[in-house]
């Protein structure tokens, strides 16, 4: 099992302490195993597996737990078999109509370390947020990182490893079984209809479902290329249906709700302002891309960087494109006061691919790294800008 311990880092200082531990991310992504790898790391710090509660809201097997009363009551029960503190695990409790104010009270009333998970980017924008109070700390998860596919499967090269990842992207489960391609894809496909169907369709009430899919479709296969929403109407006409800017905009916020699509602005790095129009947008994980679309061989660029864009977000970075005067810098990437420039093109093919993927870095007059990221093997790093094979790139211990 891929310990996933750069999760286990970042959520242990929080173990124990009375916050609610609020696991984020698209369905399948590893939520669950990450509750039961945090239960094994309270086990080994001393904590009877006994005082564990543990709750899907997504199966059968607690099919007594509908409500939220009966889940107050589940656990007001479980609390009175204990002598010590209890530690409360909920998987996918957005499916729990009214858990913002259960989870509030357990919190008042008893004492209890509470870990949920859910499949939802706003659940913390809402009542728990107000319920609350600051009393929760929110941990994004993301399918496996390329670093994570090679601990799982060590017996392979790197480069080996690599070449399956580019179509079959991090969903863990795909890394757990020997499974041939139709098999992957049919799993990630699967993914894909729970994610627009649950998360999607039925919880914002979309009525014409296929213009829904037409257009998240039309995302899809443009990650990493600007948009803008005049050219989706546009697109939408030629297909001889109608939409309107703001549906548009609502279905792509339905999306990144349920953690699928990433929108990425842009920013004059020169003149240092927000850009308010031609956004891009990529996919939680190009595996899922190559199920429902393909072509993630033949887009090549767009799925390198759409890999590099998600380990950036792995990595807690925020993420902008860049603009320097007429020339765009692909990333640039700040968490606090670390920021860099990332480039990102599939081969160093020619000279003028060289320059333009140098040049743009060399515009920008201040000294933090400077990348140039391609599938080369042969470094041509200049001028202070590191050129890097892709999967170099991606096991860096850090970009600063």
């Amino acid at each position: 099992m891929v310990k996933r311990e750069e999760y286990l880092k970042r959520i242990r200082p929080f173990m124990h302490k009375e916050v609610v531990k609020v696991l984020t991310g698209i369905r399948r992504c590893g939520k669950s195993v990450l509750l039961e790898l945090i239960k094994k790391d309270l086990i080994e710090q001393g904590v009877n597996e006994d005082h564990f509660l543990s709750v899907n809201f997504e199966t059968g097997a607690f099919s007594y737990v509908k409500s939220a009363e009966e889940t107050y009551h589940t656990v007001k029960e479980f609390v009175k078999t204990q002598k010590e503190k209890v530690y409360l695990f909920f998987d996918e409790i957005q499916e729990l109509p009214g858990w913002e104010k259960v989870i509030n009270s357990l919190m008042i009333d008893f004492d209890v370390d509470i870990y949920i998970t859910g499949s939802n980017a706003k659940m913390l924008s809402g009542e728990l947020a107000t319920y609350l109070g600051g009393r929760y700390v929110e941990f994004k998860i993301y399918p496996f990182s390329f670093a994570e596919v090679l601990e799982a499967v060590p017996e392979q090269s790197e480069a080996e490893v690599f070449q399956t990842y580019l179509t079959r992207g991090g969903m863990p489960f795909l890394y757990q079984f020997p499974f041939d391609d139709e098999s992957s894809k049919q799993y990630l496909r699967d993914i894909y209809d729970s994610i627009v169907l649950k998360d999607i369709v039925q919880r914002n009430k979309i009525r014409d479902v296929e213009q829904f899919k037409r257009v998240l479709l039309y995302f899809i296969a443009g990650i990493g290329t600007t948009f803008s929403a005049g050219n989706i109407v546009k697109y939408m006409k030629s297909e001889n249906r109608t939409i309107s800017a703001e549906t548009l905009y609502n279905y792509l916020e339905y999306c990144q709700t349920a953690c699928l699509l990433h929108m990425v602005t842009r920013a004059d790095v020169l003149g240092k302002k927000l850009l308010k129009f031609q956004e891009k947008s990529y996919i939680a994980d190009h595996g899922i891309r190559e199920a429902v679309y393909g072509n993630n061989m033949r887009d090549i660029q767009q799925t390198l960087e759409n890999i590099v864009y998600m380990e950036l977000r792995r990595r807690g970075y925020e993420i902008y494109i860049g603009k320097a005067e007429r020339q765009e810098v692909d990333f640039v990437a700040q968490k606090g006061s670390e920021k860099c420039y990332i480039q990102i093109t599939y081969l160093l093919a020619s000279e003028e691919t060289v320059e333009r993927e140098f040049s743009v870095l060399e515009k920008i007059p201040d000294n933090y790294p400077k990348y140039v990221v391609s599938m080369d093997e042969i470094n041509r790093s200049r001028n202070g800008i590191k050129h890097m094979n892709i999967r170099k790139f991606l096991l860096l211990d850090s970009y600063i």
